[in-house]
């Protein structure tokens, strides 16, 4: 199993001024890097093939990972147009995502609980989403929208005759077969070939999903807590109330 961290952004709507902006993977919370977490969680999880997908200031997470010291290669690709949307991204990850096996494909702006991780690695190949119901309602929550447990839906904005019985948040994490990847890394190249660099990379999940083409299960991650950092409220509610809920970890930095 392979994880494919997206960390390639500027990370503008964190408001900060241009000389204090760095990559949002650098975040540290309790003193730690929102990478090191990464790293480490996915260590426990038993994966330890990583694969980061850079763009703004590569060069400063290079350095993070030097004083990480993780045990274990990560893999580093750059994303030149880091300013374009993260379809573009997966695009230049293509051969990492196509080279065998399952993989995980993470946005790397997330603090999260061990339980979310454990609900996507669990159990033999397959493609997965996670959906939490508990969240609130807005323009910005990527919305997973399920039929019988099948996956209808996934967008910010859902249109008015959307059939659907389960709803909740995609966590920004989601896993696939070696055969999914690789259908997903072709609809990826058709956005990049046809104009729509600059989508995010989750409507080219949406028509990997709504093709039919793979099947898909959903973990309820609902009651882990967990957060995608976009703005400057988001870290803040990760400092004051998700990473009390989290177990601490234990740095390896210097």
């Amino acid at each position: 199993m392979r994880a494919i961290i997206l960390a390639a952004g500027l990370g503008l709507r964190l408001q900060q001024p241009p000389e204090a902006q760095f990559p949002k993977c650098l975040l540290r919370f309790d003193g730690m890097s929102l990478l090191e977490r990464h790293l480490q969680m996915l260590s426990a999880a038993g994966v330890t093939e990583v694969v980061l997908a850079l763009g703004f200031e590569p060069e400063r997470v290079r350095d993070e990972l030097k004083d990480i010291a993780w045990p274990h290669p990560v893999e580093t690709v750059i994303n030149d147009r880091y300013d374009l949307g993260s379809v573009l991204t997966v695009h230049t990850v293509a051969e990492a995502m196509t080279r065998g096996g399952d993989v995980l494909l993470m946005d790397a702006d997330v603090l999260y609980d061990e339980r979310i991780l454990s609900a996507l690695v669990v159990g033999e190949t397959v493609n997965r989403l996670l959906i939490d119901r508990d969240f609130e309602a807005g323009d910005e929550p990527v919305k997973l929208c399920l039929k019988d447990g099948v996956p209808v839906e996934l967008r910010k904005q859902l249109a008015v005759n959307v059939d659907y019985d389960t709803i909740g948040e995609s966590v920004g994490f989601f896993r696939f077969t070696q055969a999914t990847a690789t259908r997903f890394a072709e609809i990826v190249a058709g956005y990049v070939e046809s104009g729509r660099a600059n989508l995010p990379h989750e409507e080219a999940v949406r028509d990997l999903l709504l093709e039919r083409s793979q099947v898909f299960d959903t973990a309820d991650v609902t009651g882990a807590p967990w957060v995608e950092i976009d703005f400057p409220g988001d870290v803040i509610r990760a400092t004051n109330d998700i990473l009390p809920q989290l177990q601490p970890l234990v740095s390896a930095s210097r």
